[in-house]
């Protein structure tokens, strides 16, 4: 059975979400061509050097991260600053899906 999600795709390298177009084909794996890229030499090392694709994973790794911890601290601001329940749910969601995605950076 054929399941149609409501959620937007997102990126395979950055996570960023990729924008759905009409029409046919397969749908797109990667944000930017220079995402497609930088997977193609994480995937096939001989093609760049170790250390550069290495060292591009870590920075997205440690920006995701960094995300990460500003979404946690604006729920702890929010809270101490009185904010509704459905405003401290929203924030959370936000925060849940952020993981989600830092848990597919590979």
């Amino acid at each position: 059975m054929n399941q149609k999600t409501t959620e937007a795709p997102t990126c395979q390298y950055c996570s960023k979400e990729i924008q759905r177009t009409p029409g046919r084909g397969r749908p797109r794996k990667y944000c930017s061509d220079s995402c497609k890229q930088r997977a193609y030499e994480l995937r096939h090392p001989a093609s760049a050097s170790r250390e550069g694709a290495r060292r591009v994973s870590d920075n997205t790794l440690r920006d995701k991260l960094f995300e990460l911890r500003c979404a946690a601290e604006d729920i702890a601001i929010a809270t101490n600053e009185g904010a509704d329940a459905n405003e401290i749910q929203s924030l959370c969601d936000e925060l849940v899906t952020m993981a989600k995605k830092l848990e597919r950076l590979q």
